[in-house]
């Protein structure tokens, strides 16, 4: 288990906190229609903490190509269609390059300065000449504004239940998801990052935001600098 990070409910929980059950439940959205309308059609696609698929088997039935990555082997023995590779993001190595490199799930707002730099790194290290990188950020209210809850229309509750300071800019995060037969919790650590603040650690590794995606920014396109 990473540090700061746990998880209750049934099944296996992986190194970050995360249900395997919970996250094969969980509804896609409107996702891989953002990624769609922002990458090339049929573009080879690196996915950076695919969990157990829910957005690589979207995008595989748009056409694309997916190769996902988790540290969870129970999260990829869900994985269909695609290939997949087990191991730490931030150290990851493949020695290959893709058009399309993917870091969803707010994994950018990783705790660890160096975490978020290594991951980021692999994002650039990865990356195919005139390609880009996609990222989810967080909502900019979402340390904010706690405890909330969403009703979602399939049936069960989200709750995010505190954001504490746990030092250095950092939140310790405590969520509920609640179904009629079953209860998940997840604690984990993340790092708020302001507009600006996510643009510097972009420019750390060398990337710089190409358009924001959608109106609340939380997807962004991001391109190398060299490449301008």
């Amino acid at each position: 288990m990473r540090e700061g990070h746990e998880g209750t409910g049934p099944g296996a929980i992986t190194p970050d906190g995360c249900a395997v059950e919970l996250y094969a439940r969980l509804p896609v959205g409107d996702e891989p229609d953002v990624i769609a309308a922002a990458v090339p059609t049929g573009a080879r696609i690196l996915e950076l903490g695919s969990g157990v698929g829910r957005m690589t088997h979207a995008l595989l039935e748009r056409g694309f190509e997916v190769t996902a990555v988790d540290e969870s082997a129970e999260m990829l023995e869900r994985v269909r269609g695609a290939r997949t590779i087990c191991g730490p993001i931030e150290r990851l190595d493949l020695g290959e390059t893709f058009d399309v490199v993917l870091l969803a799930s707010f994994l950018v707002h990783a705790g660890d300065v160096e975490v978020r730099r290594g991951l980021l790194r692999t994002c650039v290290r990865h990356l195919a000449k005139g390609g880009c990188v996609l990222i989810q950020r967080e909502g900019e209210d979402y340390h904010t504004n706690v405890p909330r809850e969403r009703v979602d229309p399939a049936g069960f509750t989200v709750r995010i239940v505190s954001a504490e300071p746990v030092g250095d800019g950092v939140d310790s995060v405590h969520a509920e998801y609640v179904f009629p037969d079953a209860t998940w919790t997840q604690t984990f650590r993340a790092r708020p990052l302001t507009r600006e603040q996510f643009e510097e650690a972009l420019a750390e590794t060398g990337l710089k935001v190409d358009r924001y995606l959608t109106e609340d920014r939380m997807w962004v396109r991001t391109v190398p600098m060299a490449d301008t």
